[in-house]
C-alpha cells in the first residue's frame, strides 16, 4: 500500500510489519499516514511468508525470502522515486531489514527499527546481534521501556556494536509493539525521523 507524499521530497521509506502481524498493523499505518506530511513516500507491504500465509509466525527457513522480498520493495520504490531510499520495520520485520542492509550498506541510506526484537523474552543471552558489526546504515532505534524483547539498557550497550550513526528512542511505558500508545508513538517517530535523517 503506497502512502504518496502530498509535497515529495523524492525520499521513500519500504515498512513492514512483526511475526504475528501484516501491513495493516496499526502502527505502520499509523506511521505511513503521519510521515507523508514530512515529505516522505511511504509503502507498507506484506513479507513473502504473510503473503503466502495469513496468519502464523514466519519460519526461519524462509527468513532470507523476506529479505528478497524487502530488495525488490526497494527495487520497485527506486523506479518511482528519486530521492533517499529507507527501510524500515516492526520486530521481525525490522529485524529482516537489519539484515538485508547489514549485508548490502549500499541499499538503502537509513534503517527504522521499531521494538528490535534483540532477544526472546526471557532469554537474554541469546542475542540477536551478530550482524551488527557489519550494519554501516545510520540506525534510529525505537522501543519501549516495558519491551520483554529487551530493555532499553541491553539496547543501548547492543547499538553499541553498530559501527554507524545510531539513535535509541525510548518510549516510556510502553511494551513490544506499541499496541497502547500507536499515535503518539507514531508522532514521536515522525519527528525523530526528520531531525535523525535531516
Amino acid at each position: 500500500m503506497l502512502h504518496a507524499a502530498p509535497k515529495s521530497s523524492g525520499d521513500f521509506l519500504v515498512l513492514t510489519h512483526g511475526a504475528s502481524g501484516n501491513m495493516d498493523a496499526a502502527l505502520l499505518v499509523a506511521l505511513a499516514d503521519a510521515l507523508p506530511h514530512n515529505g516522505i513516500n511511504v509503502l507498507r507491504c506484506d513479507l513473502p511468508y504473510r503473503q503466502r500465509h495469513p496468519h502464523g509466525p514466519p519460519s526461519p527457513a524462509t527468513a532470507k525470502d523476506d529479505q528478497e522480498g524487502l530488495r525488490r520493495a526497494i527495487a520497485l520504490m527506486k523506479d518511482t522515486f528519486n530521492g533517499r531510499a529507507f527501510l524500515g520495520g516492526s520486530s521481525y520485520g525490522g529485524r529482516q531489514a537489519s539484515l538485508l542492509v547489514a549485508s548490502d550498506p549500499t541499499l538503502v541510506e537509513g534503517l527504522l527499527l521499531l521494538s528490535y526484537p534483540l532477544h526472546p523474552p526471557g532469554k537474554p543471552t541469546q542475542l540477536r546481534t551478530a550482524h551488527f558489526p557489519e550494519l554501516r546504515t545510520s540506525t534510529l532505534f525505537v522501543s519501549g521501556t516495558k519491551d520483554a524483547f529487551g530493555t532499553i539498557e541491553e539496547l543501548t550497550t547492543a547499538i553499541g556494536l553498530i559501527p554507524a550513526r545510531t539513535e535509541l528512542v525510548p518510549i516510556d511505558g510502553a511494551a513490544h509493539g506499541f499496541s497502547k500508545s500507536v499515535q503518539s508513538v507514531a508522532e514521536v517517530t515522525k519527528q525523530k525521523f526528520r531531525d535523525f535523517f535531516r
